[in-house]
């Protein structure tokens, strides 16, 4: 009952093009099998304390929504809500998303490829297996290429990231995917980060990360190099998720008219929401920084 008369107070505000209601209440209560006095005694009943704590949980969502652009569905809601110390059932939160329309954006259909086979090269082993965990920062890194239509054309986007916190530690962007492109974006995350012995770089089986120049930085970085086998998209899982994460999050709910807006964007999502303020469902609903942080804190044994 209480749904019918909220539907009638949410539609009795609805005008025509001269001005006069669209429905009446009468017609509507009418139409909906319940009674004229019943609606203006419930319109006039002061709000339980439930219905009111549920109206404040519901503004507070709808500002947690709109804070992180959109992008967080009800599990980071209730994850941010907890962190807030507003602990609730992660289902009233999914409940009241979707009586405020609160819908977190989707990601689109597959997809342009940017892989060009390399040459196989027999002793490049895949070192991760799959395995995309890792104990301290730096020690396990991952990369791959994406890119983003702009009204210049394209923009070629390397990313590095670390296994230990999901972090993008390193990338940069280029209107061309060379291998120049992606061995920026590895010395970036070698300034960044305290590399230890042997660390391992991943990536797919990718023309550029299969080239001698990239080879050779990586001996240079002391990068132990590691690759997935051919087209198989779950072998580098975690830069696949993190380029999905940017297009669905970012570029694909904007149009960009230069490269140089793009790598504008593309850096502020990076350095002041992703690694900053976004809640990782892998990490325990911590942001990589917050990870990144702990280790510095920990103490060296």
């Amino acid at each position: 009952m209480r749904a019918k008369y909220a539907f009638i107070e949410a539609e009795k505000a609805t005008v025509n093009e001269d001005g006069t209601p669209r429905y009446t209440v009468t017609a509507m209560c009418t139409w909906l099998g319940v009674a004229t006095s019943g609606f203006y005694d419930w319109l006039t009943r002061p709000a339980s304390a439930t219905a009111r704590r549920r109206a404040e949980l519901g503004a507070l969502i709808e500002h947690l929504f709109e804070q992180h652009d959109g992008t967080y569905g009800y599990r980071r809601i209730h994850a941010a809500l907890s962190r807030m110390g507003r602990p609730c059932d992660p289902e009233t939160v999914r409940a009241i998303m979707r009586e405020r329309g609160l819908v977190a954006c989707q990601p689109r259909a597959k997809r342009r490829c940017t892989t060009k086979q390399g040459q196989e090269v027999a002793d490049v082993p895949d070192l991760v297996n799959r395995d995309f965990t890792s104990a301290a920062p730096g020690a396990k890194l991952v990369g791959d290429i994406t890119y983003v239509r702009t009204w210049e054309g394209w923009l070629y986007v390397a990313l590095v990231i670390d296994c230990c916190s999901r972090a993008i530690v390193g990338y940069a962007m280029a209107d061309h995917y060379k291998t120049p492109l992606i061995t920026e974006a590895i010395e970036m995350a070698a300034r960044n980060l305290d590399l230890p012995k042997n660390a391992i770089f991943h990536s797919d089986r990718g023309s550029n990360y299969m080239s001698d120049e990239y080879a050779a930085v990586l001996a240079r970085l002391g990068l132990s190099r590691s690759v997935g086998r051919t087209g198989i998209c779950f072998d580098n899982a975690l830069a696949e998720s993190t380029n999905g994460a940017l297009k669905v999050e970012l570029v694909n709910r904007k149009q960009f008219p230069t490269r140089e807006m793009a790598r504008r964007d593309i850096a502020r999502w990076i350095e002041l929401f992703y690694n900053r303020r976004r809640l990782h469902s892998g990490l325990g609903y911590k942001t990589p920084n917050e990870i990144l942080e702990s280790h510095r804190e920990s103490p060296k044994v």
